[in-house]
């Protein structure tokens, strides 16, 4: 395991802001996803006050290489939490104890990973943060769990389809280790949705090398788009 001030990744002769990848304890983290003791994940320490400077449109543009890619993130990451925090805000009575109690905790799972992408980008990338975006979850009854939960199905598909897909865009392997740490979270979210959904469809996603899908950004955004007031362009991510 990395010692606290391990930088977790390669040295380099010109100085690089403080690195992503930083242990954390189970609890703050990984405690909702059943992580074994001893889990590394990610930290907000010693991160800057927010630099965020937005300026106001109907498009938002994600930018260019790793940051590009880290807004990318950070776009999915504020429409699955604020889905999750409008089911826990007021849950369908048609819930089941257990499938109640999985919102509950993937609430904070969403919240934690939006809020260390946010604190990320204002440190790496003062001023090239997007802004909030606006959900749009109109064609979503969040009175009726059969709606909430096919709806949490093709969120978390798309979201570990993206993370999938924009790991080969990522230049620092820091990033890189943070995404799979996020991802493998994300897809254990995913299976158990689907299971909640129809039973043992919980690796329905893999192909037939046992490999999930990866979509790229172009791929992934026309997906996302009905569910954002802004138009998000991504065309750039990764270059």
């Amino acid at each position: 395991m990395n010692s606290p001030h391990d930088t977790g990744s390669p040295t380099s002769s010109t100085k690089r802001p403080q690195p992503l990848y930083m242990p954390i304890k189970r609890r703050s983290f990984f405690m909702y996803a059943g992580a074994t003791a001893g889990a590394t994940a990610l930290a907000l320490a010693g991160c800057s006050k927010d630099s965020e400077t937005v300026v106001p449109s109907n498009t938002v543009g994600l930018g260019a290489g790793d940051v590009g890619v880290l807004n990318y993130a950070y776009a999915l990451e504020q429409l699955e939490a604020a889905f999750y925090a409008k089911v826990v805000a007021a849950p369908a009575a048609d819930f089941t104890p257990t499938q109640l109690l999985y919102f509950q905790e993937v609430a904070k799972h969403e919240a934690l990973h939006r809020d260390f992408l946010k604190a990320a980008i204002n440190r790496d990338a003062p001023g090239q943060i997007i802004g909030d975006l606006t959900p749009v979850f109109t064609t979503i009854d969040f009175t009726k769990a059969a709606s909430v939960l096919g709806a949490a199905q093709t969120f978390e598909d798309i979201g570990v389809s993206a993370y999938n897909g924009a790991g080969k865009l990522i230049k620092d392997p820091a990033y890189l280790v943070v995404a799979g740490q996020i991802v493998s979270v994300e897809a254990r979210h995913a299976s158990i949705i689907r299971n909640f959904v129809s039973l043992g469809t919980f690796s329905d996603t893999a192909d037939s090398n046992g490999l999930d899908l990866a979509r790229t950004p172009a791929e992934v955004l026309p997906l996302v788009q009905p569910f954002v007031s802004q138009t998000i362009d991504g065309s750039k991510v990764g270059q």
